[in-house]
């Protein structure tokens, strides 16, 4: 089987069920953002990978990547609640599930006394790009929620995903000895 069908040349693209929609469809979108958020977490665990100090984030962002492809069937259906095709839903387990995970991280780590630029180390650097891309991905299934029906857990999922990725790069800094870039309030004129 070819990768390539030619049905997409136009800019339209099928959802889950058969409907066509133009590429710049809502759905299309929010699932192209989690798309690109799973690509972005794949990377980080490529670095995180490199250390053996990280090794067990690696290991949580390999699941998160899992989840995500959940989340992405789930956007790709526009069928919700309902679906003929047994389309995978995102459930409000998969966010209580990052909670225990972002207070177990979060123990390693001093309180926040400072605002906190993305960067650090090379890892955590990546970790904090992950937590913009998922930020974008959930302002695009937001959008997409005022047009049309979607599963609400994915917000939930989408909103504490971004959390675990803030507690995780500074925490992957934390680890590599490299401190967390603090912003610096402008002088006043």
């Amino acid at each position: 089987m070819k990768i390539y069908t030619r049905t997409g040349d136009k800019g339209e693209t099928g959802l889950i069920g058969g409907r066509r929609v133009g590429k710049d469809h809502p759905r299309i979108v929010a699932y192209g953002a989690v798309d690109e958020l799973n690509s972005s977490i794949g990377m980080a665990v490529c670095m995180l990978r490199l250390e053996e100090v990280l090794a067990d984030l690696a290991d949580i962002f390999t699941q998160v990547q899992n989840d995500l492809f959940v989340v992405g069937s789930d956007l790709a259906d526009p069928d919700y609640p309902a679906s003929k095709f047994g389309t995978p839903r995102t459930t409000e387990k998969m966010a209580a599930a990052l909670e225990p995970i972002i207070d177990r991280l979060e123990s390693e780590l001093p309180p926040i006394t400072f605002f906190i630029l993305p960067g650090g180390s090379t890892p955590g650097a990546m970790l904090h790009v992950c937590r913009g891309v998922s930020r974008r991905a959930e302002t695009a299934a937001v959008a997409l929620s005022k047009v049309e029906r979607i599963n609400p857990a994915i917000l939930v999922y989408l909103n504490r995903l971004a959390d675990l990725l803030f507690v995780a790069a500074r925490l992957a800094n934390k680890r590599l000895g490299v401190a967390d870039v603090a912003w610096k309030k402008p002088d006043k004129e």
